[in-house]
């Protein structure tokens, strides 16, 4: 791979997954002393046309975020659909999930990642953008989100 495959160095999130959103965000809300975020569905298959291992999937989660200076916190709740949430949570149970970096390319990006043995787990859209989760944990100890926004 080349310096910095991705073209950002910069950890733009950390995603959590979790059984009970409501309950998790109101707890990071008391311990920031800060409003507690409204949670919100992903958006529907037919708009983010998820794929996951290769697949395509119905699955969605509820998001909540907290942002935290130049840092985003995201809390998952998956829901029982196959995806990598889904699938994390039920292998690690809840807690870490993925540290993100927004991108520009994201295709080619996918493709660099890929070509040095880092495959896709899972890619969907949402409004104003696009993701994919990167299966670099054999190198990197952490799956790696690429957020693409339009």
């Amino acid at each position: 791979m080349v310096n910095n495959a991705l073209g950002n160095n910069v950890i733009t999130q950390i995603g959590l997954l979790v059984n009970d959103i409501e309950k998790t965000s109101q707890k990071y809300a008391e311990f920031f002393g800060i409003e507690k975020p409204n949670w919100f569905w992903t958006d529907t298959a037919d708009i983010a046309r998820t794929e996951y291992r290769g697949e395509p999937s119905e699955a969605r989660a509820k998001l909540a975020f907290f942002d935290m200076g130049s840092l985003q916190l995201e809390l998952i709740e998956p829901d029982h659909n196959p995806s990598t949430w889904r699938e994390s949570l039920e292998r690690n149970g809840e807690g870490f999930h993925h540290i993100a970096f927004m991108v520009k390319g994201m295709k080619e990006k996918i493709a660099v990642l890929e070509a040095g043995g880092m495959q896709l787990l899972q890619k969907g859209e949402y409004t104003g953008g696009r993701y994919a989760y990167m299966d670099t944990f054999q190198d990197l100890k952490v799956l790696v989100e690429l957020l693409e926004n339009d």
